[in-house]
């Protein structure tokens, strides 16, 4: 179908398929109920560019027909891959670098000491794109404590979108991406991923601390043990109020007492949560002891 024709029989987005106001609102509806994010129509763009590659793959000739396969149990995969075309990944080793800073003087001094003591250390990067956030975590670890994988020291990463999970799985990223690290970190930690290319691999020493997960936060969570520290950073800004309010009040359920929350730039506890931590800093968030219920 051409522009021409598409925007003429009721297309919101010029193209080569029919996209309607009816179908957005479905699509936006499914990725409200599946993952918690608010998408609005000023998004129509966005979403036509994401998904038109996915009816071309499935041989489908509008969004109506996409829509009626998705919302089907044998459109479950598909779904998933709805979800994770529409999930924004934007992330870079040690961004909101104060939040690092934090751990190297405030929290991991005791919390490795413990460490090393015999106790367990468990932290999770809630959101976790292909998983720069985690191994700056895990860099920030092993500049204080080399030898951390001898003890039980461990990071879960979890991100709604699969494709995310495994490249942080494979831990191979561009010589661009790893600017921010350390040069002295770097060279210990990474090595090239061939000759003369400009591909680096996290070594396994780093790649050992961190587990990936594939895991939507608005499902049911299947981690048993409570966490002394999450990173869920410019993750929430994309859900309503009343989904924000409850993640924060899931964080407080897992975070240890005197456990510590990082999020993003944009984001503000909300809800009932708000009696649950005090701010120490920016976006750093320190959970009071005796609130976990």
């Amino acid at each position: 179908m051409s522009q021409t024709a598409a925007s003429r029989t009721g297309g919101i987005v010029p193209g080569e398929y029919l996209l309607t106001a009816d179908d957005f609102r479905q699509i936006a509806a499914i990725l409200h109920d599946h993952a918690g994010i608010q998408l609005s129509e000023t998004k129509a763009a966005l979403v036509y560019a994401r998904l038109a590659k996915r009816l071309r793959a499935l041989g489908l000739e509008n969004f109506r027909d996409y829509c009626s396969y998705v919302v089907k149990s044998e459109g479950l995969d598909e779904r998933q891959r709805m979800v994770a075309a529409l999930t924004t990944n934007v992330t870079k080793f040690y961004r909101e670098a104060h939040h690092f800073e934090h751990l190297k003087r405030t929290v991991f001094p005791d919390l490795l000491g413990a460490a090393k003591r015999g106790a367990p250390v468990r932290i999770w990067s809630a959101g976790c794109s292909n998983g720069q956030e985690a191994y700056s975590i895990a860099l920030v670890i092993l500049s204080m404590m080399p030898d951390a994988g001898k003890h039980d020291v461990r990071i879960l990463a979890s991100d709604i979108d699969p494709n995310m999970i495994q490249e942080g799985r494979i831990g191979q990223y561009p010589g661009q991406a790893l600017t921010d690290v350390p040069p002295e970190l770097r060279k210990r930690w990474f090595r090239r991923a061939a000759v003369g290319g400009d591909e680096w691999q996290v070594a396994d020493e780093l790649k050992d601390l961190v587990s990936f997960r594939e895991l939507n936060l608005f499902a049911k969570w299947p981690m048993q043990k409570k966490f002394d520290i999450v990173f869920c950073r410019n993750v929430v800004i994309y859900f309503d109020k009343v989904k924000q309010a409850d993640l924060w009040t899931r964080f407080s359920s897992v975070l240890k007492p005197d456990g510590w929350l990082y999020i993003g730039h944009s984001e503000r506890i909300s809800g009932p949560a708000t009696d649950y931590f005090t701010c120490e800093g920016i976006t750093t968030w320190h959970h009071i002891k005796g609130s976990v219920r």
